[in-house]
């Protein structure tokens, strides 16, 4: 099913769901929300058990397929918790990488071909302890006999039920929303919008912000040259092919021209796509600049060309409401 749900052609299909082929696949929506509601019902009423850690964890997730801004908003979490003096330990699956059913632990030589590219990222801002498993209840143990941390924080994870949880966060796309509210794959939905009743915290990354939920943008400036390390303002990079591998490009392309670069090329991947340097070097002539997400950047360091460059971003949240999150985690600490 997860599998089914990853490939290509969900991926058009969720970016067309009102497209008569996006009607045909009500049956199999119908389908997977009756399989997803069983395993949460399962749960709830105890016919399962879910696993819990003797520390508290926070798990942040979507509702919706594609990307989000959930990574991110992770990277921000982990860093204001160290600032405050706390130990946080990272878990995820490990989409794109390798591993297997044993636990893997990131550390600073660890490729995203083993780890998968948003465990490496997570661990190469924030130094946390990060710990790769598609049950995460054995990454979550690998962390704890690794080290103490005050608190785990599971990057992405909502719909697994198996592991218990303290805090859900569900990051929203402000700008797509929820699109038809279909399940995959007529629609975007993992889940349908009514689970967002049960959560902790709604946090909307861009576009609208409604009632009850947390405003956050994403913020980025300047460009980072992967061979040199040099930093520039993004608009002073010169005939710029943008290209990205992420659950929703157009947003990475979007912000870019909303800065003022001047596109050549818009080059898509799929997310979580793996490159080499025959696929990544025929992009550019010499004389362009092959601007990429930091995502991106990490699974293309050990070839990357002089005219290569990232852009990092942060999330940025009101220093209100950033507090107001932060202690809904430290009162569980």
């Amino acid at each position: 099913m997860r599998n089914f749900i990853k490939c290509n052609l969900v991926s058009h299909i969720i970016h067309f769901e009102y497209s008569i082929f996006g009607y045909l696949l009500l049956p199999l929506s119908l389908i997977y929300g009756l399989i997803t509601n069983a395993i949460r019902l399962s749960y709830l009423l105890g016919l399962k058990k879910a696993w819990r850690s003797s520390v508290p964890v926070v798990v942040v997730g979507n509702l919706t397929s594609g990307g989000t801004g959930k990574t991110p908003l992770v990277i921000w979490l982990v860093l204001a918790l160290q600032d405050l003096g706390f130990s946080v330990g990272v878990v995820a699956r490990g989409y794109g990488g390798t591993v297997g059913s044993n636990p893997l632990i990131v550390g600073p030589h660890t490729t995203t071909n083993e780890a998968g590219d948003e465990a490496v990222l997570i661990y190469q801002r924030t130094k946390a302890i990060v710990a790769v498993s598609p049950i995460r209840r054995n990454a979550v143990k690998a962390v704890l006999v690794h080290s103490l941390v005050d608190v785990i924080i599971s990057d992405d994870g909502l719909q697994h039920y198996a592991l218990a949880r303290d805090i859900e966060i569900v990051v929203i796309d402000g700008e797509r929303r929820f699109g038809n509210g279909w399940w995959l794959p007529a629609g975007p939905m993992r889940e349908r919008e009514g689970r967002l009743r049960s959560v902790t915290a709604k946090i909307t990354n861009g576009g609208r912000v409604f009632p009850g939920e947390i405003g956050m943008c994403l913020q980025s400036n300047l460009a980072v040259n992967l061979c040199s390390g040099e930093r520039v303002s993004v608009v002073k990079l010169n005939n710029v092919v943008a290209m990205a591998g992420i659950g929703y490009p157009k947003r990475f392309f979007n912000s870019l021209k909303k800065k003022g670069v001047k596109l050549m090329k818009e080059v898509e991947f799929v997310d979580h796509q793996r490159y080499t340097a025959k696929i990544l070097c025929p992009l550019t002539s010499r004389d362009q600049s092959l601007l990429m997400t930091e995502k991106d950047a990490v699974k293309v360091r050990s070839f990357a060309q002089d005219n290569w460059w990232y852009l990092p971003v942060d999330a940025v949240l009101s220093p209100l409401e950033a507090k107001k999150l932060l202690s809904l985690i430290i009162t569980l600490i």
